[in-house]
């Protein structure tokens, strides 16, 4: 494979056709907007179409950040990060808040992220009515006329079932009061920070050759009944037993030691950050 062939692997013309693709999903919230994904050197449902919107958006000012599942340093983060690197020679970070672009599959950072940012998130599934409708051309038809019981009653039968919605990711959204959507299979958790946020939000599914959008300052709503009203996982009375987080999305973990259930901040640069800073203000104290 030869790098040095051009900015940003993408030959200009895919890279203004996956432009224009963007400009029309920012146009319609929500909406799945058709486009020509190209062969990239991962293989596809690793991450194709959110490298393709970074690749076509990036520039050399930008900084990067890519985390999978919340991790900077996994093998899937690490070698887009390093595809990117060589390709466009920009800055990499795994600070949230030094970043302005940030390639992500699974989670929403837990930092709030600003309107000079843009996220990008890889998805597997971008159909929300693919578990209630096999065929394409069907559920087009269903989205063109807004025609959502079919979603409405897969959540009804986990409710019947199990007595709540029983989704644990991607959980489907109401973009802009219009459109069901995918979020990409982001913890219910990450839900909410989907709503109104100041960053433009772009879902890239490489395999299945779909892009939509959220641009900012857009409602979204998680689907949900008056009496059965949408819920995220619930971390009340848990820590992170590294940084003493609270109020984040967190894994359990096995305490070696105890073999006692544990709790552990699920975006390691938060948790990091956090870390330095505690260490940081121990520092200064210890010079007082």
């Amino acid at each position: 494979m030869r790098l040095d062939t051009q900015f940003a692997f993408l030959d200009e013309g895919s890279k203004k056709e996956i432009r224009r693709t963007i400009l029309k999903a920012v146009a319609i919230p929500g909406y799945q907007v058709p486009f020509a994904s190209r062969e990239m050197p991962i293989a596809r449902g690793w991450g194709t179409g959110g490298l393709q919107i970074t690749l076509s958006l990036i520039g050399r000012p930008d900084v990067l950040k890519v985390i999978d599942q919340g991790a900077d340093e996994s093998v899937n983060a690490v070698s887009i990060k390093k595809l990117v690197k060589d390709t466009t020679g920009v800055k990499l970070t795994e600070s949230t808040k030094d970043s302005t672009l940030i390639q992500s599959r699974h989670r929403v950072p837990e930092m709030p992220l600003t309107k000079d940012q843009i996220l990008i998130l890889q998805v597997p599934m971008p159909e929300a009515l693919r578990s209630v409708e096999a065929r394409e051309y069907v559920t087009k038809r269903l989205h063109a006329d807004e025609e959502y019981s079919g979603a409405w009653l897969m959540l009804f039968e986990q409710i019947m079932k199990y007595g709540s919605t029983a989704t644990d990711a991607d959980h489907p959204v109401v973009v802009n009061n219009r459109y069901i959507t995918a979020p990409s299979p982001i913890p219910r958790f990450d839900n909410p920070k989907l709503h109104q946020s100041e960053a433009l939000i772009l879902l890239g599914a490489g395999r299945e050759k779909k892009i939509y959008a959220i641009p900012p300052y857009t409602n979204v709503e998680s689907l949900a009944f008056e009496d059965y009203p949408f819920q995220v996982e619930d971390f009340e009375g848990k820590y992170c037993h590294l940084c003493g987080s609270t109020g984040v999305f967190m894994d359990e973990i096995i305490d070696p030691v105890t073999n006692e259930p544990i709790y552990q901040c699920n975006d390691t640069s938060y948790c990091l950050e956090r870390l330095n800073k505690k260490e940081n203000v121990e520092v200064e104290k210890s010079y007082v």
